[in-house]
């Protein structure tokens, strides 16, 4: 795990050298159709969160995540004709995504698949694969699998804008601000979170995929029952949850309209005595932190393509800590078949 993480600026860089030419071929494939459709599990539905959002404030088209049991546990017959269906999934063989890919096929949708496996079922099936360029992953935690997937879906929905192209400045500047993300120390963050009787997870926006992302791999890693919440879930009624049992995660870019109602969030759940483990944001976001791990110097629109990557790390030498092995968690395995 620690490794594949290291790999992520040059995943990320090779990723967009090879999807960044398809975006014409998705315009084209979009043409007249005014809704967007991400169908995902997992680490894959968090990055399908991102996607979700920067459709909506990018593209400025309507967009949703599908409930595959739709398809597949009920088979219930929709117009999907004027759909755009973004279905993915890391090995492309996780046979709940393509059948519901299928099926989306069969009800008129358009299909862009994001698979790590050009050769895979979803690859097949899509009308447009954008195949991330991740390389093997061998870790059970999904990390460079999942940042590849997130610059599949910007290099997808800024194709889908009124003028596609206007990220690729922002979008050259990505791996550089991931290799930053790569340095200083995450101990902090670690122990934090270690002496932690119960935690908490809260983002919004843009960044809210990736609050869910880092309650996932807390969970799937370190084996701690995390649960993630947008900013607004919170305050209308958990907040009350919050105590000095708790540490706190918030989850925000370094710009942006949702950073300072998270920065309020931070000073309140402060007053609830709750230890508080701060991702990204700016330096009056920091102060109100117990340990506040840098974010990237992106903005809020790219941000979520790096900003992970320091939770990631941190997460990684917790399950160490704990004495856990953080390549293969107990009980899972690297593909997920679902019904």
């Amino acid at each position: 795990m620690a490794a594949e993480i290291a790999e992520q600026p040059a995943a990320l860089a090779a990723t967009f050298e090879h999807v960044l030419p398809l975006r014409h071929d998705i315009t084209r494939l979009a043409a007249g159709r005014r809704n967007v459709i991400f169908v995902a599990r997992g680490s894959s539905d968090n990055a399908g969160v991102y996607g979700r959002y920067l459709t909506e404030i990018h593209a400025g088209r309507q967009a949703s995540l599908a409930a595959p049991s739709v398809a597949t546990l009920y088979g219930a017959n929709l117009d999907l004709s004027n759909s755009l269906v973004v279905a993915v999934s890391q090995s492309g063989a996780t046979q709940e995504i393509v059948d519901t890919a299928e099926w989306a096929k069969r009800n008129g949708a358009a299909i862009v698949g994001i698979t790590n496996d050009g050769n895979s079922p979803l690859a097949s099936t899509a009308d447009v694969a954008l195949i991330t360029q991740a390389g093997q992953e061998l870790a059970v935690p999904a990390t460079k699998t999942y940042t590849t997937q997130l610059a599949a879906i910007t290099v997808a929905v800024d194709a889908l804008a009124p003028r596609p192209g206007t990220l690729d400045a922002d979008i050259a500047r990505v791996p550089d601000a991931a290799t930053k993300m790569l340095s200083g120390s995450v101990e902090a963050a670690a122990d934090l979170l270690a002496a932690a009787h119960d935690v908490l997870a809260s983002g919004r926006g843009l960044t809210f995929g990736t609050t869910l992302e880092v309650a996932l791999k807390l969970e799937e890693t370190c084996l701690q029952p995390v649960r993630g919440l947008s900013y607004a879930d919170l305050k209308h009624g958990p907040i009350a949850v919050v105590d000095s049992d708790l540490v706190t995660i918030l989850v925000a870019a370094g710009e942006g309209p949702a950073l300072p109602g998270m920065t309020e969030l931070a000073g309140i759940v402060r007053e609830k005595g709750s230890k508080i483990l701060g991702i990204g944001g700016d330096p009056t976001f920091a102060s109100r932190c117990d340990v506040n791990l840098a974010g990237p110097d992106l903005p809020e629109t790219l941000a979520p393509l790096a900003l992970v990557i320091p939770a990631q790390r941190a997460i990684e030498l917790l399950a160490r800590k704990l004495g856990l092995d953080p390549d293969a968690p107990r009980g899972l395995r690297k593909v997920t078949q679902t019904d």
